[in-house]
């Protein structure tokens, strides 16, 4: 029996199609996997026939649930080389999506997290569906929203990327359209038709989608952002704690209740991490920066046992050190963020 290959690119009617093809996985990322991908996006960067990208998924279930944590943990208990090796090819393909010089269109159905938001986000068309569940949940397990979360978060509205990295919360498509996480909203019934259309029109996706866009109605999120902006604002996580609780309504201390089940070292980096990538001038200084924190994260005690509480034993109940924020040291976090010497240090694509 053949196993059928986890990424299928080909290209149809001037459109390179790339499906994740790991359905049982929810197509988590492995670095086979972002290495098909790069090949087909190299492949098609001069290809005349290719007028634009197309990335979707095979099945139902959803987008893509991230990266292959299990594989990640296991090296980071070691010498962590083979998370490194898959971080530099994910990122490397983060990268080129970014700066790609076609088009590209990520259509967004179903589940989509971590390493599923590193291949959507830098798409110039970004289509979610009433089966959309956005989330960037990386503080639940001792990680870091990285795939670009340093720049992407920190450039939503106000501090609600601030928000969503630090709590984890998981969004639908009323609201992730509402903050441009996703450009369009088109009901699973109309793919089909954008298929279609973008077959006779295969350079344009984006006036494709214009053309078919939906309302996919009220955004939640919408009475809460001026509570999420005053609250979110400060740049320590103490900060905001105390905020929370002194704001003391039901939403706030829902926010706090649900920070304080979350890795403190894992709230500490997140929160300078988007800071510092706030302030970066380009894509690619991101992802050098976040290669080199996320290198040494894989290795600590938050990610061990984040992985190990959540998904091994699914017990959901980590035991974190240092238990507390108090006891995560700028030190520490001075030691995570450092740069990588220049013979270490993440290079994009040539």
């Amino acid at each position: 029996m053949t196993q059928e290959p986890e990424i299928l690119a080909r290209v149809v009617s001037g459109v390179g199609v790339i499906t994740l093809n790991r359905p049982k996985a929810l197509h988590a990322l492995n670095r086979a996997m972002c290495e098909a991908m790069i090949e087909a996006l190299q492949a098609w960067r001069d290809d005349e026939s290719v007028q634009s990208v197309l990335i979707d998924h095979s099945g139902e279930r959803g987008f893509c649930a991230g990266g292959d944590i299990r594989m990640i943990a296991e090296s980071g208990a070691g010498d962590a080389s083979e998370a490194k090796a898959f971080f530099k090819t994910e990122y490397q393909l983060n990268h080129l999506l970014f700066e790609y010089s076609k088009a590209v269109t990520a259509i967004v159905d179903g589940i989509v997290m971590g390493g599923g938001v590193g291949i959507s986000e830098p798409a110039d068309v970004r289509i979610a569906t009433e089966r959309t569940t956005y989330a960037m949940p990386e503080t639940g397990i001792g990680l870091f929203p990285d795939v670009g979360g340093g720049w992407f978060l920190p450039r939503l509205p106000g501090q609600t990327g601030v928000w969503l990295a630090l709590t984890g919360a998981r969004l639908k498509a009323a609201d992730t359209v509402f903050l441009g996480i996703h450009t369009h909203y088109l009901p699973t019934d109309a793919l089909e038709a954008f298929r279609a259309i973008l077959s006779a029109d295969p350079a344009y996706p984006i006036d494709v989608a214009d053309g078919l866009e939906d309302d996919p109605g009220e955004a939640p999120i919408e009475a809460q952002l001026e509570a999420i902006d005053r609250l979110f604002a400060f740049d320590t996580v103490e900060e905001i704690f105390a905020a929370l609780e002194a704001d003391g309504t039901d939403w706030a201390l829902a926010q706090l209740a649900m920070l304080k089940s979350k890795s403190p070292q894992s709230l500490k980096v997140s929160l300078r991490q988007l800071r510092t990538g706030a302030k970066l001038e380009t894509f690619a200084d991101n992802m050098a920066m976040e290669y080199a924190l996320g290198g040494r994260v894989v290795s600590t005690h938050d990610f061990q046992e984040g992985v190990r509480a959540v998904i091994i034993d699914k017990d959901n109940a980590p035991k974190w050190s240092p238990a507390d924020l108090l006891g995560v040291t700028d030190e520490t976090l001075d030691a995570l963020f450092a740069p990588l010497p220049d013979e270490e240090a993440w290079t994009p694509l040539a």
